[in-house]
């Protein structure tokens, strides 16, 4: 963060007022004016660097914060006086003991003076580990003149990291940026659209950059063009791939058949990462934020993994092992992450579904996603020619007829007895369901919608059912998501992502 004033340290102080009129934000470089500052800032970036460009005002106090957060850090100002490294274990969950996230900040001239900090408490010498270790560098400068910051990071090492920063090479800002557009470029271009409004191309392009975001590479390439990953799942650092941040049950439907069409070599990395996710924790990932979280319901892995399999996607090299994946985690689940694996597994693979009475949450959502994902593995069983495999999951993905209710022709929860939930209604949210209810689940079978129609009674009855589901009257049921509640564990959604209507479902 760059700074005008020797006080101006903490999250607090340093602080700026800006205008969006004054900012400019594209996917290969982005600039603001800090107003409190007088400051101008932008930032270019490779794929694990970036160089940023400060132009300050005049100033004996002109300086840039470099902060490695709270909860245990490390800073080191080295003896160049032009660099400054360090590590920050800051993190929410789903890594090792030993993560760190290391860095290396060089500057393209000597820092003046400086002041490490443990949060708000000036320390001397040149470094430091502490609880929240920042350091404030300072520059004399004129009017105009501009401070050239390179700055890159690594899971791995703090050399690893200073490799990464090899990536800018010796490229000035503009180089940078410039490449970095051509990138983006090469990245949106797969996609030409024509005939529409500047309106609409903006929305069309914006949309499938953010599509672009996730999952992130987690991956870095060391001096001799080796890939190697520091494993979120056991803490080791292994060759291979390693794709992380994104959450299956958000992603199946649509981004995935999306990378498989577009960027089917992307997906291939990801697919490799997924075996080295097997291998390195004996599951698939269903929502990887570094390592397994504990976060939404399903096992749909199985969906990501089969369809790359069955269009060609996936390394060869690792078909056996993600096969072998699917098939394990049909019967077992994570001892400390419940959504990982399959929860209620048990009961699914003998009831054929898993009890409303039984102490698992959004027990229907759990036995559709589960059928469907059966039906997926089934189908690269096909292809391998595992056929009695394939017998047996095309039967396990019919799990589905377990849980419709003939009377009300939706699907309902059902107790261990067979017997039905009651008393049921059809408007709640949560509950046997996951961020929907029954009138939006009942649908939830993409895989055999023949016999979903067959089991409303025909062609007429299903669509009478499937309009009603668009003039149901918008009552919702939300006691399930009770900002208290800690039925199941839950994400914190952005309220801008839902509509009035749905933000209270995203409390918790």
């Amino acid at each position: 963060m760059p700074v005008r004033g020797r006080d101006k340290v903490d999250e607090e102080s340093r602080q700026s007022w800006f205008s969006h009129q004054s900012e400019e934000a594209r996917p290969y470089y982005y600039s603001v004016y800090l107003a409190d500052h007088d400051i101008k800032a932008e930032i270019a970036p490779t794929e694990r660097a970036a160089i940023m460009r400060f132009t300050f005002p005049e100033s004996d106090e002109s300086g840039v914060v470099i902060d490695a957060f709270d909860r245990g850090s490390y800073i080191k100002v080295m003896h160049d006086r032009k660099t400054v490294v360090g590590y920050t274990t800051r993190n929410s969950g789903g890594v090792p003991e030993n993560f760190r996230n290391w860095f290396v900040v060089r500057f393209d001239r000597k820092i003046r003076d400086f002041q490490i900090y443990d949060g708000t408490k000036p320390v001397g010498g040149e470094q430091l580990v502490g609880a929240h270790a920042l350091v404030r560098v300072g520059f004399e400068t004129r009017r105009g003149e501009q401070v050239t910051v390179r700055a890159a990071s690594s899971f791995i090492s703090q050399m690893q990291a200073v490799q990464n920063l090899e990536e800018l090479g010796k490229d000035d800002f503009e180089t940078v940026k410039a490449k970095a557009q051509a990138r983006w470029d090469e990245v949106l271009g797969r996609i030409e659209v024509e005939g529409g409004t500047t309106d609409q191309y903006r929305t069309f392009y914006s949309c499938l950059y953010r599509s672009t975001l996730f999952p992130r590479k987690f991956y870095e390439i060391d001096k001799n063009g080796n890939i190697l990953h520091y494993s979120p799942y056991n803490g080791e650092v292994l060759p291979g791939y390693m794709y992380t941040d994104t959450g299956f049950w958000d992603t199946f439907r649509s981004l995935f058949p999306l990378l498989n069409l577009v960027y089917p070599s992307v997906n291939a990395e990801i697919q490799a990462g997924l075996a080295n996710a097997y291998r390195e924790s004996g599951f698939l990932p269903e929502w990887a934020s570094p390592g397994h979280r504990g976060c939404m319901v399903g096992n749909n892995s199985a969906s990501v993994v089969s369809d790359a399999i069955l269009k060609g996607v996936t390394p060869e090299e690792d078909i056996a092992t993600l096969y072998e994946a699917m098939l394990a985690g049909r019967r077992k689940v994570h001892p400390t992450v419940s959504s990982t694996g399959r929860l209620g597994h048990e009961y699914y693979n003998t009831l054929g579904y898993i009890p409303y009475d039984v102490g698992i949450n959004e027990n229907v959502a759990r036995t559709l996603e589960y059928a469907y994902d059966d039906w997926c593995i089934a189908q690269v069983a096909k292809m391998l020619g595992k056929d009695e495999d394939a017998k047996r999951l095309e039967k396990a993905s019919q799990n589905y007829r377990n849980v419709f209710d003939p009377e009300m022709k939706l699907m309902r929860g059902r107790n261990a007895d067979g017997t039905f939930q009651s008393p049921f209604s059809p408007y709640k949210w949560g509950d046997a369901y996951t961020e929907g209810n029954a009138w939006h689940y009942t649908w939830s079978v993409f895989h055999d919608v023949g016999g979903l129609i067959d089991l409303m009674g025909a062609r007429k009855s299903f669509a009478q059912m499937f309009d009603s589901m668009f003039v149901v009257p918008p009552i919702y049921d939300d006691s399930y998501y009770g900002s208290a509640s800690t039925k199941s564990p839950r994400c914190r959604w952005p309220t801008w992502a839902t509509t009035p209507t749905e933000t209270s479902l995203h409390s918790t």
